[in-house]
């Protein structure tokens, strides 16, 4: 579909859902795309490392898409860059601190020489057929959050990406509320705003506050070793970390390949200049207790980041009975179980848990109530469009909205095509949307017979049959609750295949595999009450 003289708005990835954004506009024949997200695997997709919006839509119109302009680096926003930059075939812009990161994942991927990745500076304007875009500084998780102020022949969009408000910055210096203000005073069409944390009836905090909370934490334990456990792409908590071994008189360890990365790629793009000189992990285990501060990946209980395996005994950071460990970071939904078990480790072992249900160790990064309120009347858009989050979230966002005074709130999910301007904004029809998976080094659909028959095996388990013409018949099974029973189940299985088999008309091939097939599974049944997947196999003489 090509936009015409209109103004489009259409989410692929990450309306409706926290993770894999990807939002397109449309204007007067071309296409401009902001962000490629992908979000980690999940219960209902076994084995699957990553999820990726399906782009089947604009990949048909790649000739009209103008580029991509990414706003921040978190891997909701950027991680399917690497695995769509080549087949897309347009230009990718983000700010330094981010491009630098993308950089590293198309040089790891081995395309980097084949994708035109441009570095705009924080202030820099540039033009994309009819888009004008700017880039405005916002407070978030990580350096450079941006959000994206968009110039259209119908008017302005202000896409705020991921954001928040805060006083004390520990990274960066975000737009102000004067700026903003002008911003709205300019006009502003159309909000395309985050809907994360519209549920929080209190503003989000400040990383200041979360420095001067560390700080206390940190000393409190004096003769202990303390360990804190935070988003590694986040700067400003390593910047707070610093500081805080800096006025501890403790070293400063980091552990975790993706927390060397970001202090990498921090210092190349001008932060963390003030990061003490770190220490090596063999040197901090041999540092008195109280002198050392430890920085460590996995607080959100990943099985192979660094804080999972000092819980297991199996890292060389060794805590012991009394030491301290500092979740600076919250619980992503969906996470609670694997944490809670690192919890439980550490708790048995004598380790010390302080949390920010304790004490003012995190913030979010995303905005509440307060925080949206006041954007919306500093810039007092149009139309709000709520995106960056599950439906709940947008709804109330949409709702949030309308009661602040904002003339028209338009609730859209992935696939809507939305028309801005000209005229009433609203879904005017929709295109494709859906999911696609990393499936080993395979991308594919979701919800494609391979996940299906996946799920089946993984809750009920699977029965091989093989079978000559002879009538020997061989039965195998896989993730059936049997134990001391296997043996018994096989000898009725087979018996009960052969008599199926014998019964069958010979020469009917598929009838003879279906009779295998369900005298199988029903022996199966029989024995331990699962209904498995039965692969038959008819060997012929």
């Amino acid at each position: 579909m090509i936009p015409g003289n209109e103004l489009l708005f259409c989410a692929l990835g990450g309306s409706g859902e926290i993770g894999m954004n990807v939002n397109l506009y449309g204007c007067q024949g071309k296409w401009l795309m902001v962000d490629l997200g992908m979000t980690f695997g999940m219960n209902e997709y076994p084995g699957v490392d990553l999820i990726f919006a399906d782009l089947d839509f604009i990949e048909g119109e790649r000739e009209n898409l103008l580029g991509i302009v990414l706003t921040h680096a978190h891997e909701d926003h950027i991680g399917a860059v690497p695995y769509f930059a080549e087949e897309l075939n347009v230009p990718i812009y983000a700010t330094p601190f981010t491009a630098r990161l993308v950089a590293a994942k198309l040089e790891e991927a081995g395309i980097l020489d084949r994708v035109e990745l441009i570095v705009i500076d924080h202030l820099d304007q540039f033009q994309l057929g009819p888009f004008g875009i700017r880039y405005v500084p916002l407070a978030h998780s990580i350096a450079e959050g941006n959000a994206l102020l968009i110039d259209t022949p119908f008017g302005r969009i202000f896409h705020t990406g991921d954001w928040k408000l805060d006083d004390e910055p520990q990274v960066g210096t975000p737009a102000t509320q004067a700026e903003l203000t002008e911003i709205g005073e300019n006009g502003v069409l159309a909000l395309v705003c985050d809907s994360t944390n519209v549920f929080n009836p209190e503003a989000s905090g400040s990383e200041g506050e979360v420095y001067r909370g560390l700080l206390e934490e940190v000393k409190r334990h004096r003769g202990r070793r303390v360990l804190v456990t935070t988003f590694a792409s986040n700067v400003a908590r390593l910047q707070t970390l610093g500081e805080v071994a800096r006025k501890t008189n403790r070293k400063l360890c980091v552990a975790g390949r993706s927390l060397d990365r970001i202090i990498e790629t921090g210092q190349a793009s001008g932060y963390l200049k003030k990061l003490p000189e770190l220490v090596d992990v063999e040197t901090a285990m041999d540092l008195p207790r109280g002198e050392v501060l430890i920085v460590a990946t996995g607080g959100q209980g990943e099985p192979r980041a660094a804080l999972s395996r000092i819980s297991e005994g199996n890292h060389p950071i060794k805590l012991e009975k009394g030491d301290v460990v500092l979740f600076s970071s919250r619980q992503i939904p969906g996470n609670e179980i694997p944490i809670g078990r690192i919890q439980n480790r550490l708790s048995d072992a004598g380790i010390v848990i302080v949390t920010d249900r304790q004490s003012m160790i995190h913030v979010s990064g995303h905005p509440g109530r307060p925080e949206l309120v006041a954007l919306y009347s500093w810039l007092k858009p149009e139309i709000l469009l709520p995106v960056h989050g599950e439906i709940r979230h947008m709804r109330e966002q949409a709702r949030l909205g309308v009661e602040s005074g904002i003339p028209h709130a338009v609730f859209q999910k992935n696939g809507d095509l939305v028309r801005l301007a000209p005229g009433r904004p609203g879904k005017f029809g929709e295109v494709h949307s859906g999911r696609l998976i990393l499936d080993g080094d395979i991308i594919a659909p979701a919800d494609g017979d391979a996940m299906v028959m996946r799920r089946r095996i993984a809750f009920n388990g699977v029965v091989s049959v093989a079978a000559d013409r002879r009538g020997n018949v061989q039965v195998a099974a896989i993730g059936l609750p049997l134990d001391e029973d296997y043996a018994k189940f096989i000898d009725e299985a087979q018996r009960d295949v052969a008599n199926a088999l014998g019964k069958a008309k010979k020469s009917d091939r598929e009838v003879r595999v279906e009779a295998a097939r369900l005298a199988a599974r029903r022996a199966a049944t029989r024995w331990s009450g699962k209904k498995p997947q039965v692969q038959v196999m008819l060997l012929e003489d």
